[in-house]
């Protein structure tokens, strides 16, 4: 501890020809400043300057960006630069002025015209004859006369079973036809020789009984004999395989050679009629009354198919019928469409939309269906006034055919709705319709808004200044 008082002392004593600030005692001379502080609290106090200053810096940064947000906003603003600082659009700024503003929107003239009764379903494609070809009787498959996919008419030659056994068959029955003949007619010839000597009473009538018995007799044999032909005969025609329906033959279930008979499952082959062509679709019970006074009208109503994605036409064509019974499953009832398929469009088993015109509509009030909305109090669309501001009006639509909807109440015709950027508005709400002003100013005006809106915004801001440069200097 004296060391270190020792070492410090030294210290303390200045260095010989220094003059001395202080008085013996320690305390300055009159007029000498004091000395400066030593490095270390040099430091401290110019980093402590340093972040004095930052601050000071950021809360005047702060506050001018605060007094540029209100000056932004449209206080002490002529209209027309405010409308432009609120197009330009600074991130969250001019919020409140920007939903003052007219929204821009597209609308739409209700029209009047004729609205089709239409009812779209789902159907599936059927044939009206889907035959499965099968064998008549049993025998060795020689010959298939027909190609995978090839169309072929009722009559056509598909194949040939071995005829052979059956017409042998047939000329069995044929030989065995003439012998029964032929003692048929020596059995008359008797039977008349026999009434001959009855008649003479040459001979006794049992014996001429018993003749005419026999003829009878060979006359059933004759007869049977005959039908053993026929049925050969029918045999040689079932040997050759036709085609019972006019359409279009699908792959081959047996190659020739095989051993085929009645009971084969498969077949020879299916062949499906494909003109006409029918499809079967379901509807609810509910459309059901005005279906069925259309058909007892005799009118024929007309059937459009479409593809999967409901938007090419496959074919045209018109409703045959309706099913007898309502499925109480699901509470609608299968109908039939007939379409020529002239183009074979329509494939057997294909998934189409199908839309059925029931009736038309005359006179009926016309809209885009993107004006309808849906709220808490049903149906609805924004009507554009003469002042170009909106209302609601609650509406009761009528049939709907795709883009268009039919009102039938809350609306009339020649009427404007707002068919884009309702989700904006309101009741009472000012709105700006584009298409309504000429194609160059409004080009002009979209370009000054997205791409100029930033001079707008530098002149505003530079009178917005000024003024509160000179009011800044009157306080």
């Amino acid at each position: 501890m004296d060391e270190q008082q020792q070492h410090s002392e030294p210290a303390r004593t200045p260095a010989p020809g220094t003059p001395k600030h202080g008085t013996p005692n320690g305390s300055p001379a009159p007029g000498n400043p004091p000395p400066p502080p030593t490095g270390p609290r040099n430091g401290h106090g110019r980093l402590i300057a340093i972040i004095v200053v930052v601050l000071i810096a950021v809360v005047a940064f702060l506050l001018w960006r605060r007094h540029e947000a209100a000056a932004g906003s449209g206080a002490g603003r002529p209209a027309g630069a405010s409308g432009a600082h609120a197009g330009g659009g600074r991130g969250g700024r001019g919020g409140g002025a920007f939903a003052n503003q007219p929204q821009p929107v597209q609308v739409a003239t209700a029209a009047q015209g004729e609205m089709p009764v239409v009812l779209t379903a789902l159907g599936t494609v059927t044939p009206l004859a889907n035959v499965t070809v099968r064998t008549q009787l049993s025998g060795t498959l020689m010959s298939v006369a027909f190609k995978e996919g090839q169309m072929v008419k009722a009559g056509d030659v598909l194949a040939q079973i071995d005829p052979r056994p059956y017409q042998i068959s047939l000329d069995n029955a044929q030989g065995q036809l003439a012998r029964d003949t032929a003692l048929l007619q020596t059995a008359r010839l008797d039977l008349k020789r026999y009434q001959a000597l009855l008649a003479q009473d040459s001979i006794a009538s049992q014996q001429v009984d018993t003749q005419a018995s026999l003829v009878k007799q060979y006359e059933g044999t004759v007869k049977s004999d005959q039908a053993n032909i026929d049925t050969y005969k029918l045999d040689l025609t079932y040997a050759r395989i036709t085609a019972p329906v006019t359409g279009r033959v699908g792959l081959r279930q047996v190659d020739p050679g095989n051993y085929v008979t009645p009971g084969d499952t498969n077949g020879v082959v299916v062949i499906t009629q494909l003109q006409p062509m029918s499809v079967i679709f379901t509807t609810s019970e509910d459309n059901l009354p005005s279906i069925m006074s259309q058909l007892a009208a005799g009118e024929k109503m007309s059937v459009t198919a479409y593809d999967r994605a409901n938007t090419t036409p496959l074919d045209a064509g018109y409703l045959e019928t309706v099913d007898n019974q309502i499925d109480t499953t699901t509470g609608t009832v299968k109908l039939r469409g007939l379409f020529d398929n002239r183009k074979l469009a329509l494939f057997p088993n294909q998934f189409v939309n199908t839309r059925l015109l029931v009736s038309v509509v005359k006179n009926a009030v016309i809209v885009p269906t993107s004006a309808v909305l849906n709220g808490s109090m049903g149906q609805y669309v924004y009507v554009v006034k003469p002042d170009n501001t909106v209302t609601v009006r609650q509406i009761r639509i009528g049939p709907v055919d795709g883009e268009r909807t039919s009102i039938a109440s809350g609306l009339a015709a020649g009427e404007k709705v707002v068919t884009d950027g309702s989700d904006r508005l309101k009741e009472g709400a000012k709105v700006t319709i584009p298409a309504e002003h000429p194609q160059g100013a409004s080009g002009a005006s979209s370009a000054a808004a997205a791409s100029g809106a930033s001079h707008a915004h530098g002149a505003s801001g530079a009178h917005g200044h000024r003024r509160q440069h000179a009011a800044s200097q009157a306080d």
